[in-house]
């Protein structure tokens, strides 16, 4: 990667582990700078500012998502076992944070939704594209899922098992109330295949 390259990819990845691990608000540019070992030049060459950073962020996070999340998991021959893979990346989030950060995408989304148009339109698409490969294992598995299963549908629902139990576990800090809600979604769609 030319340097240009990883200088930008160094601040992304710098910004990113900051917003996660104590929000947007909180984290100041020359945090991010300290962090990440560039100086202001480099930052402004790429970022007009904390708003258009965040922007590079979440694109940051769908490469991540790709790369890390989605096709490994693609590797399950399966559909339905791709699905529990994809939830499995977040459990293992969850263990190697003692269920403390939480997931970066919701995070923001708490914080930012409300606030700030342009992110909430971006944290929007992320989600999308979590639905997408979602849907897409269910879309696979749809000869075996109870006839007229819309799956767009329980494809919004296996996201928000996984948001809302990836929120409970950080508050309980403790793994039960994710691996209780992905036992539940995985009766369920047993329930759907019998």
């Amino acid at each position: 990667m030319p340097l240009r390259g990883k200088t930008r990819e160094q601040l992304l990845a710098s910004a990113a582990g900051l917003f996660h691990r104590q929000g947007f608000a909180a984290t100041g540019m020359a945090q991010i700078l300290e962090h990440s070992g560039t100086g202001s030049g480099s930052l402004y060459h790429f970022f007009k500012n904390k708003e258009d950073l965040l922007q590079g962020v979440l694109e940051h996070y769908a490469q991540r998502f790709e790369v890390e999340i989605a096709a490994p998991a693609r590797q399950h021959a399966d559909p339905i076992e791709r699905l529990f893979a994809i939830l499995g990346f977040y459990q293992l989030m969850l263990e190697q944070t003692s269920c403390q950060l939480g997931c970066p995408i919701g995070n923001l989304a708490g914080e930012l939704a409300d606030s700030h148009d342009s992110v909430r339109e971006g944290l929007a698409r992320l989600f999308a594209l979590w639905r997408s490969e979602i849907k897409a294992c269910l879309d696979a598995a749809q000869d075996r899922l109870a006839h007229g299963t819309d799956t767009e549908a329980l494809a919004m629902l296996v996201l928000s098992v996984m948001e809302g139990g990836v929120m409970q576990a950080r508050v309980e800090r403790s793994l039960r109330p994710f691996e209780n809600s992905v036992a539940m979604l995985r009766d369920y769609l047993n329930r759907l295949q019998a």
